[in-house]
């Protein structure tokens, strides 16, 4: 097949590790991705390159002859283990995050006016679409993040959560007030106004 000998100089010309989806970007799309897999299955078997698991992704390169070509070639590998150990980290934040934001949008919801909450709502929404991109781009990707992306979402998370505690406080001050006056509990009172609490949801608030 074309893809294969394609596929085999291409890895040849580089000469370091490359999961399928880069192979198949860096050809321009000339294989359809299902023609590349085959192709790097093929030569896996026919012991031309070889094929490196990290958790879900597959990574691969040609075989190395050359003691120091091949030490090189470890190297690299060890740096991608790397790199994909700390995407997952960051992935496992920004997916924190992405929970924690979608939380803070329904009780905004259950506190907020109308007005105010439709407002919040479209800026948490465009938070949460920004959130959700990133988290496919990091479970497709292994490129690494810097120190200061991560702090960065992490400021963001611990706002965030800042404002979900004083939003609740706030709701059930107005809770509390409101049953000064009110003949029934204040189950009774959250339902008859339709308010649903952390507790009934089961949601608590995540550990810092």
């Amino acid at each position: 097949m074309a893809s294969n000998d394609a596929v085999l100089k291409y890895l040849r010309d580089q000469n370091r590790p490359y999961s399928a989806n880069d192979i198949f970007m860096n050809l321009h799309k000339e294989y359809g991705k299902t023609a590349v897999q085959k192709s790097l299955d093929y030569l896996v078997e026919k012991g031309k390159i070889k094929e490196k698991v990290y958790g879900k992704q597959k990574v691969y390169a040609v075989l190395q002859n050359d003691e120091t070509a091949s030490e090189n070639m470890g190297k690299e590998l060890n740096e991608l283990d790397s790199q994909i150990g700390q995407a997952t980290i960051e992935l496992t934040s920004v997916d924190q995050e992405l929970k924690a934001s979608e939380i803070l949008l329904r009780d905004i919801l259950s506190t907020s006016t109308t007005e105010e909450a439709l407002k919040e709502q479209k800026q948490i929404h465009e938070r949460i679409k920004n959130l959700s991109a990133k988290l496919d781009t990091l479970s497709q990707n292994v490129a690494p993040v810097s120190p200061q992306e991560r702090e960065r979402i992490k400021k963001e998370y611990e706002k965030n959560l800042k404002e979900w505690r004083k939003r609740k406080l706030l709701c059930m001050d107005i809770v509390n007030s409101i049953l000064e006056g009110y003949p029934k509990s204040k189950k009774a009172l959250l339902e008859e106004i339709g308010v649903e609490t952390d507790e009934d949801v089961g949601v608590a608030y995540p550990k810092v």
